[in-house]
């Protein structure tokens, strides 16, 4: 993390050897105090599961760093960031395995640069003067990517198609793909600079497929840590399973050994474009808009009452007998105690995609959710919200796709490279 200002090359003719980290002169030793780097390759806490942000001042953003190096990839565990992109890309027809390896070489050498808010060869310089912002660049392979690399018998059962659901309105255009990118930054141009390096990395070996944008709150925003909101104004990831569970790491992430042996240390991301109906939601009165959700608006409190973070009572009635959660709320269909235990980690964004001619907003939530195993995470608890959630007039699924995301890589390695080298 050595500042290296220094070398900066002062005909300007080329930002190949420019750093990206010239930090403002006021962060001083909190700047040094914020620098969250590790062996794990992510934040790894409560804050990380619920997207709890940095709250230092806004001064000091732009020092935060993630190791892209580590035992997991970044941007799992990693607190949510206020500003995301996700894209996914197919190998051109010429692009085999020793082509989709250089790619992954390469992109995985660009997201070591940026991550540590150093400037890659030839670099545009979008993102001259900031610091690493907490940037994370996530890579996943769609199940197509196998087939295109004749890695056809190392593609693991968990990349089996997902179950078509009735309420689906999936354009396929803009769902799966052969590769997944996930980038994280708390600042905007930070954001942008790596998606742009990314695209521009994959040229002749890959094209982009689709590519969305989202947003959280900044760092900062609200007074201390608390969870993220979505478009709906609910408190959304109170349930997320926590870093400090005893099963977190059985429930997330991939065991080692097996016939999938590449993916140990991975996960599976869900990766869903989910429309928000908002002009039906908001004439909605509060009071019928915390039943749909089974949880106060105000706080993310259940409606059997308590804090945001008190145990959801299913079974706690009223004075006439009614339960207080009703039967087919999101909290109830939904909670893993309904559901075998099925748990995954949700690490969204929102998303707003401007206005259709009627004034409709086209706007929504990004969800991406973390599994061991998609088929025992996602999957149950989808079908029964297919089945019956309140939520589910006011919401609109649009795209899909599944990914694998392998554990991460150690210096001089790349991201998946026990997959295309084993």
């Amino acid at each position: 993390m050595k500042d290296d200002d220094t070398s900066r090359d002062s005909s300007m003719g080329s930002f190949g050897d420019l750093s990206r980290r010239r930090l403002l002169g006021t962060v001083g030793a909190a700047g040094a105090t914020g620098l969250a780097v590790g062996a794990t390759g992510g934040a790894i806490g409560t804050a990380a599961a619920r997207g709890e942000g940095d709250t230092a001042a806004l001064t000091t953003v732009g020092s935060t760093a993630f190791a892209f190096h580590g035992k997991h990839q970044a941007g799992i565990t990693t607190p949510l960031q206020a500003h995301g992109h996700l894209a996914a890309f197919d190998l051109l027809p010429a692009t085999g395995r020793k082509a989709a390896a250089a790619l992954l070489r390469r992109w995985s050498r660009t997201a070591e640069e940026l991550t540590a808010g150093r400037a890659p060869a030839d670099d545009t310089g979008v993102a001259l003067d900031a610091g690493p912002s907490s940037l994370t660049i996530t890579f996943g392979f769609g199940r197509t990517f196998f087939d295109r690399t004749g890695l056809e018998k190392r593609r693991p059962v968990e990349l089996d198609p997902l179950p078509d659901f009735s309420s689906d309105a999936l354009d396929a255009k803009r769902s799966d793909g052969d590769l997944w990118v996930q980038i994280g930054a708390n600042d905007a141009l930070v954001a942008f600079h790596a998606l742009r390096a990314v695209q521009t990395a994959a040229a002749g070996a890959a094209r982009l497929r689709w590519q969305m944008s989202g947003f959280n709150r900044a760092p900062g925003t609200t007074s201390h840590p608390m969870t993220a909101r979505n478009l709906m104004g609910q408190v959304d990831g109170t349930n997320n399973p926590k870093p400090a569970d005893d099963d977190f790491d059985r429930r997330i992430f991939v065991p080692g050994g097996g016939a999938s042996d590449w993916m140990a240390n991975g996960s599976y991301a869900v990766v869903r474009r989910i429309r928000m109906l908002l002009d039906d939601w908001e004439k909605l009165p509060l009071s019928k808009q915390e039943k749909v959700i089974g949880r106060r608006k105000s706080d993310g409190a259940p409606l059997s009452g308590g804090t945001e973070t008190t145990p959801v009572d299913l079974d706690r009635t009223d004075a006439s007998g009614k339960v207080v959660i009703p039967a087919n709320a999101h909290a109830r269909i939904s909670a893993p105690e309904t559901n075998g235990g099925a748990a995954m980690l949700r690490r969204p964004f929102s998303f707003h995609d401007g206005f259709g001619s009627d004034g409709v907003p086209d706007a929504g939530l990004l969800f991406i959710c973390w599994q061991a195993d998609p088929l025992t995470g996602f999957v149950p608890v989808q079908r029964k919200l297919d089945r019956g959630d309140a939520l589910s007039p006011f919401i609109r699924h649009e795209a899909s796709g599944l990914f694998a995301v392998p554990g991460g890589c150690a210096p001089g390695e790349y991201v998946g490279q026990r997959l295309l080298e084993g």
